[in-house]
């Protein structure tokens, strides 16, 4: 079943969701040459600390940072370390905060310095898939217009979408029903209403749809090794249209 929110529901998740917008300003300006995954965490930490936000992931069934920070083959799920981005790295981002016990989640891709023309599209791409889903979240339309409208232009665009990993509804679990896949047929899927939040996540690759799990048990890479970006936001669904509440 797919929770319908209340506009108080909403306006909880939609708190925390400023916040996660405002945090990553703050660190795409410190994503350089350099910098190590594990310093991008710390800042995030500290920032969330500072506004009484928890974070949704740490601890999350035993993940052990705030951040999941993904580097070039890495789709999700990547653990901060000692790493230090380089020139020409693309750098995925992904964050959860919890207020007044309901969830927000969003993430982003940048890049490191300068890199190539094909990552530039990647990225590109990728951060327009997710703003046509966004635009198809309509109560004319079913939940797997969203889908198919992402693979349609990912496809189109010539790369490829994780078919392994998908987005969700949002509230007050960090996952919450219906699974909503990068991939569908149109017109089919429940019935899109007001007040349904879900989090949007196209992971799109430059190869391969393939994916595997490294001995981390977490960290999430493509099978070919060749890049992967992946953009998220949580979005209402009210009568004005889909609003997004993490940006």
């Amino acid at each position: 079943m797919i929770a319908i929110k209340t506009l108080e529901q909403i306006e909880k998740i939609s708190y925390s969701g400023k916040i996660l917008s405002k945090l990553f300003q703050i660190l795409e300006n410190r994503i350089k040459p350099g910098i190590t995954t594990e310093a991008l965490n710390e800042i995030a930490e500290e920032y969330m600390e500072k506004r009484g936000i928890k974070p949704a992931f740490k601890g999350y069934k035993g993940f052990p940072a705030a951040l999941c920070v993904s580097v070039n083959e890495e789709v999700v799920h990547g653990i901060p370390s000692k790493r230090a981005l380089e020139e020409g790295d693309i750098v995925s981002i992904d964050m959860g905060a919890i207020h007044k016990g309901f969830f927000s989640d969003a993430a982003r891709t940048y890049s490191v310095g300068q890199i190539s023309t094909l990552k530039q599209k990647l990225i590109a791409v990728t951060k327009k898939s997710l703003d046509i889903a966004i635009s198809n979240m309509s109560e004319k339309n079913k939940l797997f217009d969203i889908s198919h409208s992402i693979e349609e232009y990912v496809g189109n665009n010539g790369f490829s979408v994780v078919r392994d990993f998908v987005g969700h509804g949002i509230g007050e679990k960090m996952h919450e029903d219906p699974q909503i896949p990068n991939f569908g047929v149109p017109d089919t899927g429940p019935q899109l209403e007001i007040g349904m939040v879900f989090a949007i996540e196209p992971m799109v690759n430059m190869g391969t749809s393939e994916v595997e799990v490294l001995g981390d048990h977490w960290t999430v890479v493509t099978k070919d090794k060749m890049p992967s970006a992946h953009f998220e936001d949580t979005i209402a669904i009210t009568d004005k249209g889909p609003v997004i509440l993490t940006r």
